[in-house]
Parts: structure tokens; sequence; C-alpha cells
């Protein structure tokens, strides 16, 4: 698999998402459900060129919506918390 496939996107509009980022230089993924570990690491570090200590991971099941008049179940999918070297940092923003 690619980093790009891998690497879905970040989770950076959450409060926790923050709290993590500021205080404890983690950042939050949204990642391929079969991606394992030592991919999502070795996927962060290419696309941004830092050092990844951590990555912890977890299943984040589906809620039940309303679609119309009925209800639907929406897509599992999997979230990767990253804990980087101090001083390195990921810039989302970089253009803006």
């Amino acid at each position: 698999m690619r980093p790009e496939q891998i690497i879905k996107r970040p989770l950076i509009l959450t409060e926790k998402g923050n709290r993590l980022r500021e205080a404890e230089n983690q950042y939050l993924f949204e990642v391929a459900r079969d991606a394992n570990k030592a991919q999502i690491r070795g996927a962060i570090e290419k696309l941004w060129k830092v050092s990844v200590l951590k990555v912890h991971t977890l299943n984040v099941r589906g809620r039940m919506r309303r679609m119309g008049r009925g209800h639907a179940k929406t897509q599992n999918w999997k979230k990767a918390i990253v804990s980087l070297k101090k001083g390195d940092s990921i810039d989302f923003f970089e253009g803006s």
C-alpha cells in the first residue's frame, strides 16, 4: 500500500486533537482499516519527514444515522494517534 492510501485524512478540528497536539505533540489521523502500526509509522515518516515515537490505533464503530425516513449505519473506520519526537511537528495548513 502507498502512504497516500494508508493515511486518509488528519483529524484536526476536534477539541481532543487540538489538546493532544499542543500539550503532548500527538496527532490524530483517519487511516485505512487494514493498515497496521508499522505501515502507519512508515507512511507518516515518509509523507512529512518526521520521527515517530509511538502509534496507537483504535477501531471506531459506525453510528446509526437517519437517512430519509429510515435508519442506516455509517461505516466503521480506524483512528491512529501518532506521537512525534520532541521538536518535530506537522503543519497541515502550510499554504495559509
